[in-house]
C-alpha cells in the first residue's frame, strides 16, 4: 500500500479498502485476488512445513478461480464453511461486466440469499439495476503446501528477480504421482540456476552426476555394481543404436521388429548379405534384417544368417528370468555376433521395480564383452515425449569408443533433460537406507568367445586421429577446447528455461518456432523462406550436419572443406566415411575461403558440396563480409555446388550488423542450393541449454535428410524457451540484448587479453573479431624440448621435443589446460583457444600459458 493505515483512519477509508486494492502485479489481479494471491505467495516463505493458511474468500470471481488460485501455488486447499452475503449496494461491477464481455471468464453471483444457482456479472448488474438484491458467495480455505521445502525453493527462486513468470507457474495436479515428480525437479531447477551463473562443462559420455545416479540406481534395487565408467548416455534410444551400428558397420545385422522405426531407409531396403561373413564386403551397405522380438524366433534367425551384430529387446514373459537373456549371449557369442540388448520396456523407474532377469544375471556376473545393454528412459508420469537413454559396457574399449561416438555424432546430450531423469533417480536413491554390506562376488564370463566384428576402418582411423575431448574425472581441468560458454547465463535465459517446465498444457503454437526463425534469419542475414522452406531441428547443430554429410554420400558428392574449419566436423564426415576435398587457405588473408582458390577445386570436383562457417569463422574468429561471401555464393553457383552455410557459431560478432543475402539469393538463384545451419547456445550465451536448427528448400534433399530420420529432436520445452527468446530478440527486449551486449564486449576485452599473453610468450596471434575462439602459432616453442618430473595429467615424467603433433599434450602435461592443435584447427601450425570460461578459469588459463613458456625456455 502506497501509506500506513494509521488507528486513526477514517471508516470510509477502511471501508473503501474492502472492496478495491492496487495492482500487485499477479495474474489473479483481473478478477480483484491480486491482494490474497501477494498474501499467499509471501506466506509461503514464513509458513512452517506442516502450518496451514486460512483465507476467508468472497466467492465473486468463482470457486474454481478461488480454489485455482492456491493450487497453482503448490496448496491442497478444503473448503472448510461456505454462505451468501448480499454485494455492497455502493459496489460498482461494470469493470467486471467488461471483463465478461472481452473473455470467456464468467464471475459468480447469486439472485439473493436464497438463490442457488449463480449467474454471471451482466446478468447480475442488470437484475440489481432493475431494483434486485445480488449476492455471492463468502468461503473459508485451509490450505497446505503439498510438497513445504521444494514449493519455498521454488518461490524463493521466482522472488529472486524472476517475479515476471509466477503467472506461468502451475503446480496444481490431479495425480499426485504427477506432482512427486514434477515439484522436485522444479525445485532442483530452480536451486540450479540460482546458485549456478553457467551450465558446467560435462563430457560426452554424459553427465558424471546423472551417470552417478544410474550406477547408484542399479546397485541399490538391482545389486548390480556398476561405475560411471560403464556407462554412456545418449540423447535416445534410436540415437544410441544407430550409433553403435555406425561404429561397427557390420555387413548384415539382426534387429528387433519394434527398434527399426527410426533406421535409415537404405539399411532397410538393402540386402547385401552374400558376403556377410567376410571383412571385405563388395559395397560399404550396411543391410539391416527385421526379426520378431519373440528370443526363439530371433535365436532362429541368428543361427541361420550370422549376422555381425543382433540389437535386440525380449517380451515381458521372457524378461522376468534370465535364461532367455543367457540363450542369447550363449548364441551370439558362439558365431561371434556382437549383442546389444534393449530393456527400455521394463526397466521401471520405481520404488518398487519388477523382477528382472537382465538384472538378476548382471547381479551376479559381469556382462561379457561381446554384450551391451541399451535403455531408453520414456517412463516418466509428467512428459511422455522427453528422452534419454544410456549404454551399459563393461568393456572399457566400448566404452571408450561410444563416448567417442556420441561426441562426434550428436555433440552431446541435452543437459536439462540428464538433469529431469537424475532429479528422479535422486529421489528414488533417497528413499532407500544405505546398504552398508559389501557386495557380493561376481562371477566372470569364463566362456571362449570366437573373433567378433571390430570397429569400422573409418571409425578407427578417426577415434585414433581425431582430436576430440580429454577425459577429466576430477573435472580439475582447464577447457580452452571447447564451444560452450561458461560467461554467466543472462537473466532472461534463465527466466524462459524455468518458464518452459512450470508451464502446463501449453498450446501448439507456442512451442511454434518457425515463425520466429523465420524472422531471425530474414533479419540477421537477409535469408529468404517461404511456404516451402522447410525449418529441422535437433538438440545440437552437429547432429544435423551429419545428417546433410549423409545425404551427400547419398547422392554421391564431395565435400569441401576449407582449411580452418570446425575440426569435430571434418572428423565427423570422416568417420562417416564421406569423400573430402581441403580447399587450401592462405595465412595473409587470414585462412579465409576465397573465390579463387574455391574456384579451383571445384573445377575438380563432382557433385561438390561446400561448407562455410559463417558470418563468423569457426575457429578463427574473423568474419566474412556481405561481399566476401556473395563473392563465394557466385562461384558455388556457377559450379552447381551445394552450400552448407553454417551459421551456428556466429551471433557473437564485436562490431558487425550483420549480412543481407536476399539479393544474392534471388540473382544467384541459390534458394535450392543453400542449407542454413545454425544453433541458439552462442548466439544467446546460454551455456549447456543448446537448440539446432537447418532451414532448407529443396524438397528432394528434404526427403532424403528425412530418410535418415534418427534425429535427436529438442523437447517441447526447448523449443518454448527458444521462441520465447527469439520473441525478446524481435522485439528487441533490452534486458537480453544489454546482457548478450554486455558479454560480447567481455569476450572482445578476454581476445585483446590472450592476444596480449599469447605473443608476450612466443606466439603469433591472429587476432578475432568476434566469437569466442581464436588461433595462434607457437613459433618459438617449435623443436624446443620439455622435461617435466611430474606431469600435471599423472604424474608421470615427461620429456618430449615440441612439435604440431604434441603441443596439445606437452601443454596439458605441464599445466592443466586444454586447448586444440593445428590437426582439430586443419591450419598447420595453428592451435586454437577459446575465451568463454570463468572468470577465475580465464585468469588461470593465462597463468598456464606464461607457465608453460617458463617450463620450456
Amino acid at each position: 500500500m502506497s501509506k500506513m493505515i494509521t488507528e486513526n483512519a477514517s471508516e470510509e477509508f477502511l471501508y473503501s479498502l474492502s472492496n478495491y486494492c492496487a495492482l500487485q502485479g499477479f495474474v489473479e489481479d483481473q478478477f480483484g485476488l491480486g491482494l490474497i494471491a501477494r498474501a499467499v505467495e509471501e506466506g509461503i516463505s514464513v509458513i512452517k512445513p506442516m502450518g496451514i493458511m486460512i483465507f476467508n474468500m468472497g466467492g465473486r470471481p468463482g470457486q474454481a478461480v478461488c480454489k485455482r488460485l492456491f493450487e497453482r501455488r503448490g496448496f491442497h486447499v478444503n473448503k472448510l464453511w461456505q454462505t451468501k452475503v448480499i454485494q455492497a449496494a455502493d459496489t460498482d461491477i461494470s469493470a467486471l461486466v467488461e471483463i465478461e464481455k472481452n473473455s470467456p471468464h464468467r464471475f459468480e453471483f447469486f439472485m439473493g440469499l436464497a438463490g442457488d444457482q449463480p449467474i454471471c456479472a451482466r446478468t447480475a448488474w442488470a437484475y440489481g439495476e432493475a431494483g434486485g438484491r445480488i449476492s455471492h458467495a463468502l468461503s473459508v480455505y485451509s490450505c497446505q503446501l503439498r510438497q513445504p521445502n521444494q514449493v519455498k525453493m521454488i518461490f524463493e527462486f521466482l522472488q529472486n528477480g524472476f517475479q515476471e513468470i509466477s503467472s506461468s507457474l502451475d503446480l496444481s495436479f490431479e495425480d499426485d504421482s504427477v506432482a512427486d515428480e514434477k515439484i522436485p525437479f522444479l525445485a532442483y531447477l530452480a536451486n540450479v540456476l540460482k546458485e549456478s551463473s553457467f551450465f558446467p562443462y560435462e563430457p560426452p559420455a554424459g553427465s558424471i552426476r546423472f551417470r552417478n545416479l544410474i550406477a547408484g540406481f542399479m546397485k541399490t534395487y538391482h545389486h548390480t555394481p556398476l561405475t560411471t565408467d560403464n556407462i554412456v548416455i545418449f540423447p535416445s534410444r534410436a540415437v544410441a543404436i544407430e550409433n553403435a551400428l555406425r561404429l561397427f558397420s557390420p555387413r548384415l545385422a539382426i534387429i528387433d521388429e519394434n527398434l527399426t522405426r527410426h533406421l535409415p531407409r537404405q539399411w532397410l531396403t538393402s540386402l547385401n548379405i552374400e558376403n556377410a561373413e567376410t571383412d571385405q564386403p563388395s559395397a560399404d551397405v550396411l543391410t539391416v534384417i527385421e526379426a520378431p522380438r519373440q528370443s526363439d524366433l530371433m535365436i532362429e534367425l541368428i543361427k541361420k544368417l550370422k549376422p555381425q551384430v543382433v540389437v535386440t529387446g525380449m517380451a515381458q514373459f521372457e524378461a522376468i528370468t534370465s535364461s532367455a537373456f543367457e540363450h542369447l549371449l550363449d548364441t551370439t557369442r558362439a558365431i561371434g555376433s556382437r549383442l546389444f540388448l534393449d530393456i527400455s520396456d521394463h526397466f521401471e523407474l520405481s520404488s518398487l521395480p519388477s523382477p528382472n532377469g537382465v538384472f538378476k544375471y548382471l547381479a551376479g556376473t559381469s556382462l561379457p564383452s561381446h554384450a551391451a545393454i541399451i535403455c531408453g528412459l520414456l517412463k516418466n508420469q509428467v512428459y511422455s515425449d522427453l528422452e534419454v537413454a544410456f549404454v551399459i559396457s563393461e568393456e572399457e574399449s566400448i566404452f571408450k569408443a561410444l563416448s567417442k561416438t556420441v561426441e562426434l555424432l550428436e555433440g552431446n546430450t541435452a543437459l536439462i533433460s540428464q538433469y529431469y531423469y537424475g532429479c528422479i533417480l535422486y529421489e528414488l536413491l533417497a528413499f532407500q537406507l544405505a546398504d552398508r554390506h559389501p557386495s557380493p562376488e561376481r562371477g566372470c564370463d569364463k566362456a571362449e568367445t570366437v573373433e567378433m566384428i571390430g570397429f569400422s576402418s573409418s571409425a578407427i582411423s578417426v577415434l585414433d586421429t581425431a582430436e576430440l575431448s580429454i577425459d577429466d574425472k576430477e573435472n580439475s581441468l582447464l577447457h580452452m577446447d571447447v564451444d560452450q560458454s561458461f560467461l554467466p547465463i543472462p537473466s532472461p535465459i534463465k527466466a524462459a528455461i524455468f518458464e518452459s517446465f512450470a508451464r502446463q498444457n501449453m498450446a501448439e503454437s507456442e512451442t511454434d518456432v518457425a515463425p520466429s526463425l523465420r524472422e531471425f534469419i530474414k533479419a540477421a542475414y537477409g535469408f529468404p523462406s517461404d511456404s516451402n522452406t522447410e525449418f529441422i531441428y535437433s538438440d545440437c547443430p552437429q547432429s544435423l550436419f551429419n545428417k546433410l554429410v549423409l545425404c551427400c554420400i547419398h547422392e554421391g558428392g564431395t565435400l569441401c572443406f576449407p582449411s580452418g574449419s570446425n575440426g569435430n566436423y571434418v572428423s565427423a564426415a570422416k568417420f562417416l566415411k564421406a569423400n573430402i576435398v581441403d580447399i587450401p587457405t592462405e595465412s595473409e588473408l587470414g585462412f579465409k575461403l576465397t573465390e579463387n582458390a574455391l574456384t579451383n577445386v571445384l573445377q575438380t570436383v563432382k557433385k561438390p558440396w561446400v561448407y562455410i562457417s559463417g558470418p563468423t569463422i569457426n575457429p578463427t574468429g574473423l568474419i566474412y563480409s556481405n561481399e566476401e561471401i556473395e563473392s563465394i555464393l557466385s562461384s558455388c553457383a556457377k559450379f552447381g555446388a551445394r552450400v552448407v552455410l553454417d551459421t551456428s557459431f556466429s551471433g557473437l560478432e564485436f562490431n558487425f550488423e550483420g549480412w543481407d543475402l536476399e539479393d544474392s539469393f534471388r540473382k544467384l538463384n541459390l534458394d535450392l542450393r543453400v542449407c542454413l545451419l545454425g544453433g541458439l547456445s552462442l548466439k544467446m550465451l546460454a551455456g549447456g541449454f543448446t537448440f539446432g536448427f537447418l532451414v532448407m528448400a529443396d524438397p528432394c534433399l528434404v526427403d532424403e535428410l528425412y530418410s535418415f530420420s534418427g534425429l535427436s529432436k529438442p523437447h517441447s520445452t526447448v523449443k518454448y524457451a527458444t521462441k520465447k527468446l527469439l520473441g525478446h530478440r524481435e522485439q528487441k527486449a533490452g534486458n537480453l540484448l544489454d546482457a548478450i551486449g554486455k558479454q560480447k564486449q567481455i569476450l572482445g576485452n578476454r581476445s585483446k587479453r590472450l592476444k596480449e599473453t599469447l605473443e608476450g610468450c612466443g606466439w603469433d596471434v591472429l587476432e578475432p573479431c568476434a566469437g569466442v575462439s581464436m588461433v595462434a602459432k607457437p613459433s618459438a616453442y617449435v623443436s624446443k624440448i620439455i622435461k617435466l618430473d611430474h606431469s600435471y595429467k599423472d604424474a608421470s615424467v615427461y620429456e618430449a621435443k615440441i612439435a604440431d603433433s604434441n603441443i596439445r599434450e606437452a601443454i596439458l602435461r605441464a599445466t592443466g589446460l586444454c586447448i586444440n592443435s593445428s590437426s582439430w584447427t586443419g591450419i598447420p601450425g595453428y592451435c586454437r583457444f577459446t575465451v568463454a570460461l570463468t572468470d577465475s578459469e580465464f585468469e588461470k588459463a593465462l597463468d598456464c600459458i606464461v607457465k608453460f613458456k617458463d617450463i620450456v625456455f
